[in-house]
C-alpha cells in the first residue's frame, strides 16, 4: 500500500514522497504561509506541490513590490508560470491581430518600397511617353508635356504618402509589441531562475539539517 501523509495546510492526503518539512523552508516563504495559515509551524509538513504554489505567490508579491503595481504583462507571465507553459506559444496566439486595412497598408508599403515597384513604374512611364510620342504620333491621348501623366503621378504620390505613414505606425506598433514580448519572456526567465534558486536553497538547508540531526545521534 502506498504510504501517504496529511498536509497541515489543506488537511489532504499526499504521497509520502512529496512531504516537505516546514523547518527546511526559508523564513520569508514560511512567513507568507503562516500569514494565510496561522497554525502552520516549523514542525508541520506540507506537499511539494503546495510549496510550489506558495513560491509563485511569494515571487508575485516580490514583483508587485518592485513595480508598485502588477500590469497585464506581469499577469500573463504569472499565468504562464502557474500553468507551466512556454510563454512564447501563448504570445503567438494573439500575434495576428491586425485589421484588414492595416494588412493592406503593410503590403502596399512593402511593394512601394521595393525594386520591383521602381523598375515596373519606370517601365510604365517609359512606355507611356513612347506611346504618346512615337506610336500614336499626332493622335496621342496625352501629348507632350504629358499633363495627364503628371496628374496620375500627383494622385499616386498623394495616396502613397498616407499609406506609408500607416505602415510606419504599424512598424512602431510591432516594435512596441516585440519589446513587450521580450520583457515578459525575460521576466519569466528571471522568476524561474529565482524559483530554481529557492529550490536549491531548500535542498541545501534540508541536507544540512539532516547532517546536523545525524551528528546529534
Amino acid at each position: 500500500m502506498k504510504k501517504t501523509f496529511t498536509s497541515a495546510l489543506s488537511q489532504k492526503e499526499f504521497p509520502l514522497s512529496e512531504r516537505i518539512w516546514a523547518g527546511a523552508i526559508r523564513p520569508s516563504l514560511l512567513a507568507l504561509i503562516q500569514k494565510e495559515v496561522p497554525n502552520f509551524d516549523v514542525n508541520s509538513y506540507l506537499a511539494s506541490s503546495e510549496l510550489d504554489t506558495y513560491r509563485q505567490k511569494y515571487w508575485q508579491q516580490s514583483v508587485a513590490q518592485e513595480f508598485d503595481e502588477v500590469t497585464n504583462l506581469e499577469k500573463t507571465v504569472f499565468d504562464a508560470l502557474s500553468e507551466k507553459i512556454i510563454l512564447a506559444d501563448k504570445l503567438d496566439e494573439n500575434a495576428n491581430n491586425a485589421t484588414w486595412g492595416e494588412k493592406v497598408a503593410d503590403k502596399v508599403a512593402s511593394f512601394g518600397g521595393s525594386w520591383t515597384f521602381i523598375l515596373s513604374f519606370a517601365f510604365f512611364i517609359f512606355l507611356w511617353i513612347l506611346t504618346n510620342i512615337w506610336w500614336l504620333s499626332d493622335k496621342a491621348f496625352d501629348p507632350y508635356p504629358f499633363i495627364l501623366l503628371n496628374l496620375l503621378l500627383s494622385c499616386l504620390a498623394a495616396l502613397q504618402a498616407p499609406v506609408i505613414m500607416m505602415s510606419q505606425n504599424r512598424q512602431e506598433e510591432k516594435d512596441r509589441e516585440r519589446a513587450k514580448k521580450d520583457y515578459m519572456i525575460n521576466l519569466k526567465a528571471e522568476l524561474e531562475i529565482r524559483i530554481l534558486h529557492e529550490k536549491i536553497d531548500h535542498l541545501t538547508l534540508l541536507v544540512q539539517n539532516s547532517l546536523d540531526h545525524s551528528k546529534e545521534k
